[in-house]
């Protein structure tokens, strides 16, 4: 199946894509990456009136060190920051999930804002936006802008608190704090396939900050004790998730593998990697 018809708008800055938002409303899409665009507008899952091409818009394509925070905008690509030789000190929580993201070929061309606009549950980069406290900024026509934290911009599945006439201009990851220790782990079928569970950790002498992906239908990060209350603690946390049967793992299974996969990131001193 091919595409609807639609116009084609190759933006030349900022300001004339929050001109075509403005204008066309929910009938206009933005092209960053396109990795989950196309398919969607080849299987006419989406039929807008007007694609927005954005790569052309430089000042969207910058990565800012700003103070506590990483500034990533609406064009940067992953393999920009996955080539970044600062991320592991900037933000290693990033910096060790990236691998897991698809493979080189989709790293290359999908952009940081753009899994975050499409907010699939199982998305590691939103799960790092969570877990991290991060936030969304999102722009208007006519100067208005606001700043969301992550986890109220993540709704539902592919449901954000974006407006049809918004743009996500960047989103913002806060930088490492010392004395924490940052982990990321998941299971799949194969690597790059999209995670049955997915687990970002931000662990501290007093507790650890675990964060959750592709069980329940956003990202959640919770609070965890240490200790002998571990194990109730992810028991609990695996139940409040609402995990649902599909047909690439059980319920069970992936409440199994909170609670399993989440006590060994905490507690091991050393986890795997992505090959």
């Amino acid at each position: 199946m091919k595409a609807a018809s639609f116009d084609y708008v190759r933006a030349s800055s900022k300001k004339e894509v929050l001109r075509l938002l403005h204008e066309h409303g929910e009938d206009a899409r933005l092209l960053a990456g396109g990795q989950s665009l196309m398919a969607t507008l080849n299987m006419r899952l989406t039929q807008p009136k007007v694609v927005v091409d954005i790569n052309r818009v430089e000042e969207l394509n910058r990565i800012r060190n700003e103070s506590g925070y990483l500034a990533v905008g609406a064009a940067v690509r992953q393999v920009q920051l996955t080539d970044r030789a600062e991320l592991a000190r900037e933000v290693p929580l990033l910096a060790k999930a990236l691998p897991w993201i698809g493979h080189f070929q989709t790293r290359n061309r999908g952009t940081v804002c753009g899994s975050v606009a499409h907010a699939d549950p199982s998305a590691e980069i939103p799960l790092c936006l969570v877990t991290l406290g991060g936030s969304v900024v999102l722009e208007s026509l006519k100067g208005k802008r606001r700043e969301v934290p992550a986890a109220d911009f993540f709704q539902g599945l592919l449901t954000t608190d974006r407006q049809p006439r918004e743009l996500i201009s960047e989103v913002r990851f806060p930088l490492a704090q010392d004395g924490t220790d940052y982990r990321f782990q998941e299971i799949a079928m194969r690597h790059g396939d999209f995670a049955l569970v997915a687990l970002a950790l931000c662990l501290r002498d007093d507790g650890a900050h675990l964060g959750v992906g592709g069980v329940a239908d956003r990202p959640v990060a919770q609070t965890l004790p240490l200790g002998d209350d571990l194990p109730d603690a992810l028991n609990t946390l695996a139940w409040s998730l609402g995990a649902q049967d599909d047909v690439h793992a059980s319920a069970a299974y992936r409440r199994q593998l909170v609670r399993e996969l989440g006590q060994r990131l905490i507690e091991e001193p050393s986890h795997a990697r992505p090959r």
